[in-house]
């Protein structure tokens, strides 16, 4: 049977491409917002790191009517880091509008997504979005997609692809450059009429896949997916499916989606979108089934972790004075809840029962996670970012990043100079209006750190996007930070005459009257070796001196490192404390005599 009034479809796009706002001139266009209601823009990130990001980070669900026909349209991430989010979303449509910038053309994440969606068979449509830019390049972006389609091997089906033309943010598209357009109505024609409507046996036993996972402090678990075969009602006896084994449960309430609201329905047929409460041990991957005929569908594959860090409880001498959630329990019982809803993350156990070793897609992912934590109260000190290597036929492996840089030609030079002592390797060069596009291939651990130093050779130019490329034989070493740091000495709060005294010895990073502790990271030394000093040095004061002379001192300005840049930062030795209002680099053995002990026993 095929259901003509519907349709499922998954934007994707690489970041910041228009897919949000696509999504919000659709709800727009549709009537589902009343004449008068105050909508934000961007409405589909609703999560506060997404909207001051300006990313998606969750997928998320909503429908709009067009006509008799209800459109399910799922927003996906576009950073290849939640890359778990974007393979489960894709399990719950039949096509997809890949939208592309008509200057940037496709990007890296682009092909990685679209790679997925083509390796299920899903119906593409092609959307080239902002060509209001003055420096679109339409016809040449065609031409760059349909070259993409051809690389990841498209069938003659798929590279027969429907393209549109549309400019997002004035919520208007049109199938030709020449045709005049004010409203979207082109595009969705052209979706009813291209993306195939869902088929399968509305009358046979119940198959739903789990794809996504939601919870409510009111109704517990919401699970989230796709009914692949037959019907589900309203305090149904079902049966989960994990493996071999099986779980009797009853569906407490069930939701369709209708604009950004979940609306509660009586029962749902083959091909809705649908969350179900009640289902207290489900997980995602999981087959929610009939009880008299349960027949599990295939699991979910999801790409494997690259990167590696670890999590641990806050142990400095300021644990305590800002959060909430400082101990062991609360930190695991949140990483372990974690795990739960996003897929392609790992928490392991380690020896110290109050450090967690945490697997992640990428230094994004394990961020966005660490700055969403220190926002629910917790404390935590976590260790510098490490590759994950596998053994493949008898030869450690080491996964490698295919990266893009967009670079002035004028900072060619230093770009291709710091990323050859990270054994990176130039596969493709052209030019856009002024500007290089340099593809590379570079081990995953070459780029920890890369960002920061990218911005400074590119004087903040410099654009750069990266996604898994997959393992190779190990490339040999990769030299580390370049320079020590200053680290203070004893605790105290900083002055401006101790931060006077020191900061001729490299750059600060604390400002004065900022409380520091012993074997707090302070600063970045000029020279290769760490060197312990005293920000919070005073000034004598005598009958022979002034003590308004303090008011002369002129101080350079401290760097203040983000989150993102001071994991970058720090070395195997060091750590960096977060909590809900800081973020401090520290040494992981604190007291001065013990460190150069340690540094003795390991030479």
């Amino acid at each position: 049977m095929k259901r003509d009034d519907l349709r499922n479809i998954a934007i994707i796009a690489h970041v910041d491409h228009g897919k949000t706002t696509l999504v919000d001139a659709m709800l727009r266009q549709s009537g589902i917002f009343r004449a008068n209601e105050l909508v934000a823009e961007r409405v589909m990130d609703s999560n506060d790191l997404e909207r001051e990001r300006g990313i998606t980070i969750l997928s998320k669900n909503t429908a709009v009517m067009y006509g008799d026909v209800k459109i399910n349209i799922v927003d996906t991430p576009g950073h290849a880091d939640f890359g778990g989010e974007v393979e489960r979303v894709l399990n719950m449509v039949d096509g997809v509008l890949l939208l592309v910038d008509a200057f940037e053309g496709p990007m890296p994440q682009t092909k990685y997504v679209l790679r997925k969606a083509l390796e299920q068979k899903l119906k593409p449509i092609v959307v080239i979005n902002k060509i209001d830019r003055p420096d679109e390049r339409v016809e040449d972006v065609a031409d760059e997609v349909l070259e993409l389609f051809i690389e990841l091997e498209a069938d003659d089906d798929q590279l027969d692809f429907p393209v549109v033309y549309a400019a997002a943010r004035d919520g208007y598209a049109k199938l030709n450059m020449a045709d005049e357009a004010t409203d979207l109505k082109p595009l969705f024609d052209l979706l009813i009429k291209e993306i195939p409507a869902p088929e399968g046996d509305l009358d046979g036993p119940l198959q739903i896949m789990v794809t996504t996972l939601d919870y409510d402090d009111y109704v517990g678990r919401i699970a989230i997916g796709r009914i692949i075969r037959g019907r589900v009602f309203n305090g149904q006896n079902v049966l989960v499916l994990n493996g071999d084994l099986e779980t009797r449960a009853k569906i407490g309430r069930l939701y369709g989606y209708q604009g950004l609201k979940r609306v509660e329905v009586k029962e749902a047929g083959l091909g809705d979108i649908i969350a179900v409460t009640g289902l207290d041990n489900v997980s995602i991957g999981q087959t929610i089934a009939d009880t008299e005929h349960p027949e599990a569908l295939p699991a979910i594959n999801i790409d494997e972790p690259t990167l590696a860090m670890t999590f641990g409880v806050n142990t400095s001498p300021f644990a305590g004075r800002e959060g909430t959630l400082v101990t062991s329990r609360h930190v695991r019982d949140r990483l372990f809840k974690e795990v739960e809803t996003n897929v392609s993350l790992r928490v392991e156990e380690t020896d110290n029962a109050d450090t967690f070793k945490v697997s992640g897609r990428g230094e994004l992912h394990l961020s966005i996670l660490i700055e969403t934590m220190r926002r629910e109260g917790f404390e935590l000190q976590v260790g510098k970012p490490e590759v994950i290597y596998k053994t493949i036929n008898g030869q450690r492996c080491e996964p490698m990043e295919a990266l893009t840089i967009d670079v002035p030609q004028e900072f060619m030079g230093a770009v291709m100079e710091s990323l050859g002592t990270r054994k990176a390797e130039l596969v493709n060069m052209t030019e856009l209006a002024g500007y290089l596009r340099m593809e590379f291939v570079i081990p995953a651990r070459g780029l920890i750190g890369f960002r920061s130093e990218f911005l400074t050779n590119t004087k903040g130019n410099g654009i750069m996007h990266h996604i898994f490329h997959g393992y190779v034989p190990f490339k040999g070493e990769i030299p580390g930070r370049s320079r020590g740091v200053l680290i203070a000495f004893e605790d105290g709060e900083t002055t401006a005459y101790g931060i006077n005294t020191v900061q001729d010895r490299g750059v600060m990073f604390v400002v004065p009257g900022q409380a520091v502790y012993t074997g707090m990271i302070v600063g970045e030394n000029a020279r290769e070796l760490d060197m312990d000093v005293n920000p919070c040095k005073k000034k004598h004061v005598t009958n022979m001196r002034s003590s308004a002379s303090d008011d002369s001192i002129r101080l350079t300005p401290p760097r203040i490192l983000s989150l993102e840049q001071a994991l970058e930062y720090i070395n195997k030795d060091e750590l960096v404390e977060v909590t809900p209002h800081s973020i401090r680099l520290r040494k992981t053995i604190l007291d001065r005599a013990a460190r150069n002990r340690d540094r003795k026993n390991n030479q």
